[in-house]
């Protein structure tokens, strides 16, 4: 499951203030909305098309006088949304709210609240099918609060960051967003150390500071990083056929899957895992110790075993 956080209680926070002025203004501009919301025009234009796919039709009028408005005799039944729908986004927003203890999203909740469809709605509010927890571990959390504001108020901040070899650098980034992703919090923005867009771990991440140099956002969404990203990674470039022991069952369908596991007669399960290097599956296999297998290919068993030799020096074996 993906969390695109940094902006997503902001945005939606927006759309519902834009809709309550539409409701109650005859005709507002493209260029009023961004002055009051502190955004762009581009930005604005975006939620007009995302209030219109949600259902509710807006009209655009060209000229001096033009501007947006909802088309004339709709009204906004709050019986477009069950019960259950409210108690979705109130569950998902919770779990937002569990990460960073914000009170902005308890006035969020209180706002949704007040739509709810029936007297006894309050009740949805703590009644969800799903509760999500997005609680991160004190060092990321303690993080969470300060980039998010110095994503909102566009603040340089700078930190020292420890990539996966080990390298330690200084990096002054235009923080863009927050997203969690496999139960781990990630900021991406700007690098201005690389002079390119890059998304950071953040348990990697120390001595963080916001600088009082602003930044105009660069028109770069998580969607634009992540379509970046995959373009360029390779998530097969090392593929390896493994047999496990039955031991290790639960841990090898929760880790590969169960349309990726095959049993065998004799108990044993037979997965073939692709790595996107040498280092990932040697991680990776090395992990499961003595209750894995490497049949094929040679390339990755010699490497298996030279980690295996400099450990037995190692520990004098």
């Amino acid at each position: 499951m993906k969390l695109k956080w940094g902006d997503v209680c902001v945005k939606l926070d927006r759309l519902l203030a834009i809709t309550m002025i539409l409701l109650n203004q005859p005709r507002v501009s493209a260029t009023e909305l961004a002055a009051r919301f502190e955004v762009s025009l581009r930005t604005i234009y975006r939620d007009m098309e995302a209030i219109n796919q949600a259902g509710i039709p807006i009209v655009s009028y060209a000229g001096s006088d033009g501007g947006y408005e909802i088309m004339s005799g709709y009204r906004i039944d709050k019986q477009v949304l069950s019960l259950d729908d409210f108690a979705s986004i109130c569950s998902a927003l919770r779990g937002a709210r569990s990460a960073t203890d914000s009170t902005d999203i308890d006035g969020l909740l209180e706002r949704i609240g007040a739509l709810m469809p029936s007297p006894d709605s309050t009740l949805g509010l703590g009644s969800g099918h799903i509760d999500l927890d997005f609680q991160p571990e004190p060092m990321v959390k303690e993080k969470i609060l300060p980039l998010q504001q110095a994503v909102k108020t566009q603040h340089l901040v700078r930190f020292r960051y420890l990539d996966n070899k080990g390298n330690e650098s200084d990096r002054t980034i235009e923080p863009m967003g927050l997203f969690l992703k496999g139960y781990v919090w990630y900021l991406y923005g700007f690098c201005l150390t690389r002079s390119d867009i890059r998304v950071f771990r953040m348990t990697r991440m120390t001595e963080l500071e916001s600088l009082p140099q602003n930044f105009l956002r660069r028109p770069y969404t998580l969607q634009d990083v992540e379509e970046q990203f995959m373009s360029q990674a390779d998530f097969k470039r090392v593929r390896a056929l493994l047999q496990f022991h039955p031991s290790v069952k639960t841990r090898v369908r929760d880790e590969f899957g169960y349309d990726r596991v095959h049993d065998q007669p004799d108990g044993s399960l037979f997965v073939t895992a692709h790595y996107s290097s040498m280092e990932k599956a040697m991680q990776n296999i090395l992990g499961f110790s003595s209750s894995v297998t490497v049949i094929e290919p040679a390339e990755v068993i010699e490497e298996l075993k030279r980690h295996i030799a400099a450990m037995a020096v190692k520990y004098g074996i």
